[in-house]
């Protein structure tokens, strides 16, 4: 039986309180979206650009309230200047990344940043954790999400491609 890893991120969300979830849509992450967008405890919000979603963490945690950012790993390279707010001000960040640039991967646009995500994350700070199968990223998740909040650290989980699926260009062509 295939896990159904959106349902168990969902849950493991709204176990930890978290109550602000921003996201850049993203195939990837769309039942996660859809199951927060359903949750009359959770807020939903959509951003223009994954960096917004630093600073709706940072708003999120002083108004007593915790947060996560889901993206893309293309997205990992529009944040790196603004992961240094968060070493600087000390309030944590939880990042749930769906990889790109892995297995069989169609786009090369998507290949260096998806083979450089984890080094470029570790280099501004971010404690970093792979989930190495569907089954394995809700007790990923849950150490991240405890890292985070009890040390007021920047935490990302990597979801790798072969869980998300790999794509093609004609699964593109057909939209």
């Amino acid at each position: 039986m295939k896990a159904d890893w959106p349902a168990e991120i969902h849950r493991e969300l709204a176990a930890a309180a978290v109550r602000l979830v921003g996201y850049v849509p993203d195939v990837g992450h769309k039942r996660l979206i859809e199951l927060c967008q359903a949750d009359a405890s959770m807020r939903a919000v959509v951003l223009t650009t994954e960096e917004e979603g630093v600073g709706l963490a940072a708003g999120a945690w002083l108004g007593g309230e915790k947060s996560v950012l889901l993206m893309q790993s293309s997205g990992v390279g529009n944040v790196i200047n603004v992961l240094g707010t968060i070493k600087e001000c000390r309030f944590p960040l939880v990042s749930i990344i769906t990889m790109r640039g892995e297995q069989g991967e169609f786009n090369p646009w998507q290949v260096p940043m998806g083979q450089a995500t984890r080094d470029v994350l570790q280099a501004m700070g971010t404690v970093v954790h792979a989930a190495r199968d569907a089954a394995d990223i809700a007790p990923t998740l849950n150490a991240a999400l405890r890292l985070a909040y009890n040390s007021y650290a920047s935490v990302a989980v990597l979801i790798p491609q072969r869980v998300i699926g790999i794509k093609s260009f004609q699964d593109q062509a057909s939209r």
